[in-house]
């Protein structure tokens, strides 16, 4: 069985929602295709997860009916044990995936109307329809962890697993940066924030006189980029933790019609509107007005900025301790002031930066500081920053000086696959297992068909 791939697919979650979302329209004729253990696996399972693959665009490999097979057996497999071995997957933990999945599925649909619309069900029959491949996932997931958990890669083993990697195939790695920031952002003055807070009393007075609309004066006038587009629209579930916790609070406080009165966030200003609302989830329309800062506070701002910047090259002031007492960025505060990648690593190439952030970088050297200088972030708040070039790497093909770290992870992957092959090996025998005959010369079934209890064929 090829494990890797098998643990490739169970990360990215093609198995999980096929059978859920994918058809709305049901299959007319449906059989059971394999049994492991007491756990059956449906030939709509497999048809549904090969659309599913399509649908996304992947790439659907010639023998792919007798991968996801293999992957849909291996994940039964890892269940059967995790509840022999009654690990701990809590009813909390599963429906807290399921939220993020259909979170998911409404972003890349644009509403939950689309969703319902495309699926066939409501998100409530969703949710239920993903409750047993979710329990699975997190089930075959801890038995994973469980077996690897124990797993260590020593020096000599990255070099005996970098010895025999093919010279000629080697990656390649672009130039990669290592960036430390100080940021600030200045605080708006009353007067512009009282003139946010009189502009959304307005706004109010306009929407229950019924004069205008939520969704069109969200799409003129709402400073959130995040809903802008989208005339200030979100979904929302109660349990969920990424919101701000204010927002949360005055939206679930409203009822449907209901807008709010001004509120402060971290972010800004606000008035929300209920559209609609069923028991924890909520739909909810809102405009964010963010008090503009002057010349004046941006100044101050440099000014301050500046002299932290002296103190760290004279030495008098170490850069984790000045992030620690000036810097107001929250994505870099509690990594010592280290700008992360997409996967939280420190390691950042240079189309990963903002354009204004590159320019900063062009004659930067190593262990200097640039001069603070004026930005707008991605909420399109203005800020002050000062950038700290720690390390640089030259655009190089992969060695084990520059890049052992990476290598480790793979010689420690390959190394846990083989721990997971061997477990597989061991356990498959222990378990009842029928195959259709239409899957059994497939070459992925062999380990499943040889083992002793296994019946080639369902009959």
């Amino acid at each position: 069985m090829n494990t890797k791939r098998f643990f490739l697919l169970l990360v990215v979650n093609v198995l999980i929602c096929m059978t859920a979302f994918s058809q709305a329209k049901k299959l007319v004729a449906d059989k059971i295709i394999a049994v492991v253990g007491d756990k059956i696996i449906l030939k709509s399972d497999i048809d549904n997860s090969i659309q599913d693959m399509e649908r996304q665009g992947m790439e659907v490999p010639s023998n792919a009916r007798c991968l996801t097979l293999e992957q849909a057996m291996g994940i039964k497999a890892l269940v059967l044990q995790a509840e022999k071995d009654s690990l701990p997957v809590t009813e909390e933990d599963v429906a807290a995936d399921i939220d993020n999945q259909i979170r998911y599925f409404i972003g890349a649909y644009g509403s939950k109307e689309k969703l319902e619309e495309i699926s066939g069900k409501t998100v409530y029959q969703l949710k239920e329809d993903f409750k047993e491949g979710f329990r699975d996932r997190k089930l075959a997931a801890a038995m994973r962890n469980k077996i690897v958990e124990g797993i260590r890669i020593t020096p000599k083993e990255v070099n005996i697993f970098f010895d025999k990697l093919n010279k000629d195939s080697l990656m390649f790695y672009e130039s990669e940066l290592e960036i430390g920031q100080i940021v600030r952002f200045p605080k708006a003055s009353r007067d512009a924030e009282e003139y946010c807070v009189d502009q959304l009393k307005e706004f109010k007075i306009q929407l229950e006189s019924g004069k205008k609309e939520m969704k069109t004066l969200a799409a003129l006038y709402s400073d959130d980029p995040g809903s802008k587009d989208k005339s200030g629209q979100y979904d929302l579930n109660r349990n969920e933790k990424q919101w701000d916790p204010v927002f949360m609070s005055k939206a679930f406080s409203l009822k449907e019609g209901q807008i709010s009165a001004p509120f402060k966030s971290k972010f800004g200003y606000h008035i929300i509107q209920m559209v609609s609302r069923a028991g924890d989830d909520a739909t909810v329309r809102h405009i964010l007005k963010i008090p503009q800062v002057t010349k004046t506070e941006l100044d101050e701002a440099n000014l301050k900025l500046d002299t932290v910047r002296s103190k760290l090259i004279a030495g008098t002031l170490q850069f984790g301790e000045a992030v620690n007492k000036f810097s107001d960025d929250e994505s870099s505060k509690f990594t010592g002031g280290r700008k992360q990648n997409a996967e939280g690593g420190a390691s950042i190439t240079i189309d990963q930066l903002d354009k204004d952030l590159v320019l900063m970088m062009k004659n930067l050297q190593i262990g200097q500081y640039s001069q603070p200088v004026e930005f707008v972030d991605e909420k399109g708040k203005k800020g002050v920053r000062i950038v700290y070039l720690m390390s640089r790497t030259e655009p190089h093909r992969e060695n084990i000086r520059d890049d052992y770290n990476k290598i480790a992870q793979r010689a420690l992957e390959e190394k846990k696959s083989e721990a997971l092959d061997k477990w597989f090996n061991e356990k498959i025998s222990g378990n009842y297992i029928k195959i259709d005959k239409e899957y059994g010369d497939c070459d992925e079934m062999k380990k499943w068909t040889t083992s002793a209890n296994a019946t080639a064929a369902i009959k």
